[in-house]
């Protein structure tokens, strides 16, 4: 099984470099962050300076859930070095420049070879990997070496291979891990672990801390005083379909919105400028200024990176995504107290499914059930109850990054 791992590993790296050559944009990030890095790295950072905590992350979801304890353990032990591993080029763009780590990388394709070789030369003395990114080679290596390796906010289903009867190899890349903090629930059958600690979801801390330390916004609060909003973040073309669709009836028009699409391609901002349809009442976040944004009714936002600091101002709050592939974070909003709606898939998400067992999170899948879920939450008591529910259900998880940095300092 190992070879085939290994076999398969190789197939990806040879359809990564096709992709890249026939023009994807993030199959070449990919190749080009990764090329000749046994000399670019030890260039760039000396791993023998002091001792070292290497964290590795898929992409920026689980940089968010690793983060509360990467920083608290910056804190604590102020005399090691971070060094941060990627695996996907959209969060390591997004991230290659964050000052809570000393390197921040690539993590080299997970062959035989390339996992020696980073370990040999990074040395580390602690090794945290987050979630679902687990990669062979390197926890081989990792265990083999004897180095402390914990697994945080990891969550397990008992579709996953690991719990298959031909699972065993998955297994036994579990077994690598010294210790393992879940989300939520338990380890299935048939594998047993006795070095596991039900923690909770580390990106609760992390998003409380965003909801504290959020600046204000003169302009959203100018276009949002004394209405209630409504904040639609990182919705995507059916979603927008489904919101415009109720959202413009005259019923609603008490109602502002901001809309702060997945994608802010200038075509994808007139797309949805075209579809509301009311000039007159609709602004584009860039083009607009505290003074003059008052009167409108639609605010577009056409940049990135606000989207955490608008739910501060919302009174509900949509996310995309639940018609696709996958809802987009849930999390942000509910640090505010909003009531949450977005589409039906949600059910990988445990954080969605116990918000919506709650009552403060709604999954809706056509029109009408959006516009109920609206008229139910325009009663008071009703948004008061959902606002309740999301926040005291953050409240009662909050607190995994401290259970693992006292694992990790009784470990040191």
């Amino acid at each position: 099984m190992h070879f085939l791992y290994n076999l398969g590993i190789r197939l990806y790296n040879i359809g990564i470099a096709l992709a890249a050559y026939a023009g994807n944009a993030k199959a070449q990030a990919w190749i080009n962050g990764r090329k000749k890095w046994q000399t670019r790295y030890p260039e760039k950072f000396d791993p023998s300076l002091g001792k070292v905590l290497w964290m590795h992350v898929s992409s920026l979801g689980e940089f968010e859930q690793g983060r509360p304890v990467l920083e608290a353990f910056r804190l604590q032990h102020p005399d090691w070095r971070i060094v941060l591993t990627f695996f996907s080029p959209s969060g390591y763009e997004l991230r290659k420049n964050y000052s809570g780590a000393d390197f921040i990388a690539y993590l080299p394709a997970d062959t035989p070879a390339n996992a020696r070789y980073f370990l040999q030369w990074l040395n580390p003395q602690l090794a945290i990997f987050v979630k679902y990114d687990l990669w062979a080679n390197y926890l081989f290596g990792l265990k083999q070496r004897g180095t402390p390796t914990l697994l945080i906010s990891a969550l397990f289903r008992e579709k996953q291979v690991f719990f298959k009867w031909y699972g065993g190899f998955w297994r036994n890349i579990l077994r690598c891990f010294t210790h393992v903090f879940l989300q939520h629930g338990s380890v299935p059958p048939p594998i047993d672990l006795s070095c596991i600690t039900l923690a909770g979801d580390t990106r609760i801390d992390r998003v409380l801390q965003l909801a504290q330390d959020a600046p204000l916004n003169p302009v959203v609060a100018a276009f949002s005083d004394h209405y209630p909003t409504l904040v639609c973040g990182s919705t995507w073309p059916v979603d927008e379909a489904m919101l415009f669709e109720v959202l413009k009836k005259p019923e609603w028009v008490h109602v502002k919105v901001i809309v702060a699409p997945h994608e802010v391609s200038e075509a994808h901002v007139l797309e949805i400028l075209d579809r509301i349809g009311e000039p007159d009442r609709t602004l584009r976040y860039t083009q607009t200024d505290e003074l003059s944004v008052a009167d409108a009714r639609w605010l577009i936002i056409d940049n990135i990176g606000l989207l955490n600091t608008l739910y501060r101002y919302g009174w509900v709050a949509y996310i995309g995504g639940g018609f696709g592939k996958s809802i987009h974070n849930t999390l942000e909003p509910a640090a505010w107290g909003l009531p949450v709606l977005f589409g039906p898939k949600y059910h990988k998400f445990e954080e969605a499914k116990q918000m919506v067992a709650l009552g403060g999170a709604f999954s809706v899948s056509e029109a009408q059930a959006f516009e109920q879920v609206l008229k139910q939450l325009n009663d008071p008591i009703s948004r008061r109850q959902a606002s309740e529910a999301v926040l005291g259900y953050l409240n009662s998880q909050k607190g995994a990054a401290d259970i693992i940095l006292q694992y990790i300092r009784s470990l040191l």
